[in-house]
Order: structure tokens, then C-alpha cells, then sequence
């Protein structure tokens, strides 16, 4: 094979915790590792860190990963004892993990990283990835400022709409054979000044230089030709902005995650991509999910034995919620309340007896989930890491108890309409709700039998996107199962309190479906091999 193809240098920009990096770095042809991830920025201080120990995994080849490195995940040695235990691989990876804040002075110092490590590189293909922050782009996050009395001026004045343009100043300035930019589904819909901001970024990533320069008469021959990585022009039509947008559960990925993905390649490679290729059958939440440890989960905000907590949820049983329950329609069915009660009734006999609320590490072996075990599982782990259940309102947990068993019948979570009236949160505006519609999913079960909703960085704030299908554990999900549905190996572990991980896993790409847009741009590469090779 030529040597082109063993070493493809990539450069991650605004990385997370390195879930497109992950998927880059863990893809193989003929039992080479052909990606390099060179460098990767990223700005928040725990991501970084996270970005840092899983660059110090890659330092290693995947069958000798040191004992040491599942010690540190036991929480038996210190990062510090670990790197100190390997230095060369622990300065490589802290010299290609880079904390830096694009569109700053930083900026210098990460040009100047950029092109050392691109220097041994020269005319050879080479890959930028990377997703700009997407915080003014959200939809859920657009409604939110909207709520709060944020008019259209305000959003159109936030500076997070123009991060992309750091992103294309590296373009321009080190010309990328290809580059992949991740972002979420309401960029699509987002204005700037009345016009479609993803019209612009599209024009801007076709012509970087000009976009960068912001001079109407630039002429240079750096052009892109932006394509869709599910979509394939026809009869020489071009693509519409929706024909960007990759729903993950049609490729194998746990949840209902729809982001736009760009794939950009230089024109002076006249070659044509491929597309991701769907699965037949979507992988569910259960396929994930049900070898981990069962977790109960705690009081927040007032202390609690765990003798407590089984007391206060079996109280579920003297509650007379349904006297006044009027039965509604949902998914073709009639909810009867009768049902509702046996189920309930069902799942608190089911609870069993000295549930732990999990941990940093939790000493019990799994098994291996239905689907992708050989991505998840690592028997040298010898237990769980990153799960332990958050402590939750009391009231929550009669409501987080409901939800789960209402969606295991009907197959869809309650709308604030479907609740008892005794579970309604006490908020002023949750009558708005129910009235209108807005807002009123704010209670959301990741049902076992479909792909998850959509993992977000919202989960650091409260479980109520996040309940776990199973009743009888009355909790949201741990940073483990968040993992799990973003399809990160168990051995990937995050850094930080407990907050700032859920923060990381609900702001990565899914590593499994990076690997597929991989395998895409390494065909890409191939064909630039035979071309040259002719």
C-alpha cells in the first residue's frame, strides 16, 4: 500500500471531547489505522482534558494499551502517576491536544501548531474536521431566547453565528485536501438581516479566501466543492440546504440526532464521494443499554438513606392520581388509566433490593450490549466508568416514575397534558403548556424499544430529556448510558465533575458515525493514490 495512504494527517477544530476525532482515529483498512489526528483545539478546560487523555490512548497501539491506563480509570492511580509512567506519549499527546480559543490571540499559537505538524506532510492529502460552537443556531436554544424576550436583533447580533468563519481561516490558510463541519439541524433555518445564514456558509466554504478577506473582487484558485454526505445531486441539480441534514438513526446510531454535516473537497481533486449507507433495522436504546449495572438514583438538595428512597418510591402505591385522569389518545391508542395503574404496580414489585447509586467506577462487570460489542466492550476495564446516578427533586421522581411506565405502554413520553394533575410541576407556565403545545415534552423518556432523543448538553442542567426506560430506577441517565447512546466505547473516559462530562457527551458528533463519514473520505483519498499512481 502506498505510503499516502498509512498516514492521513487530520487537524480537529473546536473538538470537544473528540467525538469526530474518535471516529477517525478508530477506523481501519487492511488492519492499518490509516488517520493521524495531528491536532486537536478545543477551548473549555475539562474537554480538554478529556480531548488529552483519549489523544494519550492513541498514543498506543490498540492491542498494548498499558495496564496503567485502566488503573487511572479504576481510580487507582493519578493522571499524573499515569503520564509520569510515559512521558514521550503522554508530551505527544499533550502537544497535539491544544486548549486555545479560536478567533484570538490564541490564533497565532495555533497557526504556528497547525503547520509543524502539517510540515511533514507536504502535497499530501490531508483532512480538517470540526464543528464551530452551535449555540446560536439551536432551535430548542432560539425558542428559549425568544421565551425570554430576546427579538430577532439581539440573536442576530450574537457573535456565535460567525464562529464558522475561524474555521475558515484555517481553510484559507492551510488549504485542506478535504474538511468535514458538523453542525446542528437549525442552522438550516437561522437568519441573518432577513436572509438564511447556511446560504452564506455554503457560499463562504466555497470560496474561503474571498469569505475571509471580505473583498467582493478576490480571484485565487482555492475553491470548494461542498457535498452532502447522504444526498447525490441528480441530472446535475444542485443541493438544497435540507439535503445536508444526516438523521443518525438511519445509519446505525442510537438516537433521533439530525445535524448538518458538510463535506468539503478542494477542486483541484476532481472526485465525486459517496454516501453513508442506511441499515435496514435502527438500533434501539435497549440494544445499548441493558448490560449496565441497574442504578437507583438520590435526593438533590436534602439528604437521604438509601432505605429512604425505596420508602418515599413505594409511596407511589397510596397515590390516587387517576380519579380525575381523562383519558386522551396517543399513537392510535385510548390511555386507560387501569393499565397505567397495573404497570406501575408491576415495576415498584420488580425494584430490587440494594440498588447503588453507581460511581466515578463501579467494580461490577457488565456484559455486552446487543449491538456494536466489539466498539463498546473492554473486559480489561473490569467494571463501569462514568456511572453514577444524579440526585433528583422528590416530586421529579414520581413524575421520572410515571414517564417511564407511560412510555412503556404507549411508546411515545407524556405531554404535560397527560399528567396527573397531582404530578404537574408547580411552575406558572405550565398551564401555557398544556394550552399550547410549547414546551410541553420538557418530560423525556429515552424508550427502550426506538433509537434515544437526541443526547444534549442540557442534561447537565436536569434528567428531564433523559429518564431512564426502566421505572423501577426512578433516574435519568448516567454519563455512561449518554455515552453509550452517542456510541462512545466504554473505554473513553470524561473528565471533570459530573456536570461538565454531561456537557462534553451531549456536544460530541457519535464516534460511530464518524467513522462512516471516515470510510467515506479514505475512498476519497484512495482515488488522489491511483490518480497519482497512473
Amino acid at each position: 500500500m502506498n505510503q499516502i495512504l498509512k498516514h492521513i494527517p487530520v487537524i480537529d477544530l473546536f473538538a470537544g471531547p473528540g467525538g469526530l476525532s474518535e471516529g477517525f482515529s478508530s477506523y481501519t483498512s487492511s488492519d492499518i489505522y490509516p488517520y493521524k489526528v495531528a491536532a486537536s483545539v478545543e477551548m473549555d478546560y475539562f474537554a480538554h482534558k478529556t480531548l488529552e487523555l483519549r489523544s494519550f490512548f492513541h498514543e498506543f497501539d490498540k492491542a498494548n494499551i498499558p495496564e496503567e491506563y485502566y488503573q487511572y480509570l479504576r481510580q487507582e492511580i493519578t493522571r499524573e502517576e499515569l503520564f509520569d509512567k510515559y512521558p514521550k506519549q503522554a508530551a505527544s499527546a499533550k502537544k497535539k491536544a491544544i486548549k486555545a480559543v479560536l478567533g484570538t490571540d490564541d490564533d497565532i499559537f495555533i497557526h504556528r501548531q497547525i503547520g509543524e505538524e502539517l510540515s511533514n506532510y507536504k502535497n499530501k492529502p490531508w483532512i480538517l474536521i470540526g464543528g464551530p460552537p452551535c449555540q446560536a443556531y439551536s432551535l430548542i436554544g432560539r425558542s428559549r431566547r425568544q421565551a425570554n424576550g430576546a427579538g430577532k436583533e439581539i440573536q442576530q447580533k450574537d457573535t456565535r453565528n460567525f464562529l464558522y468563519k475561524e474555521y475558515l481561516h484555517i481553510i484559507a490558510k492551510f488549504q485542506p485536501t478535504i474538511f468535514v463541519m458538523e453542525n446542528v439541524k437549525g442552522i438550516l433555518s437561522a437568519q441573518v438581516n432577513g436572509k438564511k445564514i447556511i446560504r452564506r456558509i455554503l457560499a463562504d466554504l466555497s470560496n474561503p479566501n474571498r469569505a475571509v478577506t471580505d473583498e467582493e473582487n478576490v480571484y485565487d484558485d482555492l475553491k470548494y466543492n461542498i457535498y452532502s454526505l447522504v444526498a447525490s445531486p441528480e441530472n446535475g441539480k444542485d443541493l438544497e440546504p435540507k439535503d445536508y441534514l444526516i438523521q443518525s438513526e438511519k445509519y446505525g446510531i442510537p438516537q433521533t440526532r439530525h445535524r448538518v454535516i458538510l463535506l468539503g473537497i478542494r477542486s483541484d481533486v476532481n472526485i465525486s464521494p459517496t454516501t453513508l449507507q442506511q441499515i435496514e433495522k435502527p438500533v434501539t436504546v435497549s440494544d445499548v443499554l441493558t448490560d449496565l449495572p441497574p442504578l437507583r438514583s438520590c435526593f438533590s438538595k436534602v439528604a437521604g438513606t438509601a432505605e429512604e428512597w425505596y420508602e418515599f418510591v413505594d409511596l407511589i402505591k397510596c397515590q390516587n392520581w387517576f380519579s380525575d385522569y381523562q383519558p386522551a389518545i396517543r399513537n392510535g391508542r385510548v390511555i386507560e388509566p387501569r393499565k397505567i395503574k397495573s404497570t406501575m404496580v408491576k415495576a415498584l414489585s420488580n425494584m430490587k433490593d440494594g440498588l447503588s447509586i453507581g460511581g466515578e467506577y463501579v467494580n461490577t462487570k457488565s456484559g455486552c450490549p446487543k449491538a456494536y460489542k466489539d466498539w463498546y466492550c473492554d473486559s480489561r476495564i473490569n467494571g463501569v466508568v462514568n456511572h453514577s446516578a444524579r440526585g433528583h427533586m422528590k416530586e421529579d421522581l414520581w413524575r421520572y416514575f410515571f414517564s417511564s411506565v407511560y412510555a412503556s405502554i404507549y411508546g411515545c413520553s407524556p405531554r404535560m397534558k397527560d399528567f396527573p394533575k397531582q404530578l404537574l410541576p408547580k411552575h406558572k407556565n405550565v398551564q401555557e403548556s398544556i394550552d399550547t403545545g410549547v414546551f410541553d415534552d420538557r418530560f423525556r423518556v429515552q424508550d427502550a424499544a426506538h433509537p434515544g432523543a437526541t443526547i444534549t448538553c442540557h442534561m447537565a442542567k436536569d434528567g428531564h430529556y433523559s429518564i431512564h426506560y426502566d421505572p423501577s430506577q426512578c433516574r435519568s441517565l448516567t454519563v455512561r448510558e449518554a455515552a453509550r447512546i452517542q456510541t462512545f466505547p466504554d473505554n473513553y473516559y470524561f473528565e471533570g465533575p459530573r456536570t461538565e462530562q454531561y456537557h462534553q457527551v451531549g456536544n460530541a458528533v457519535p464516534p460511530l458515525l464518524a467513522l462512516q463519514i471516515a470510510d467515506v473520505v479514505y475512498k476519497i483519498v484512495g482515488k488522489i493514490d491511483d490518480q497519482k499512481n497512473k
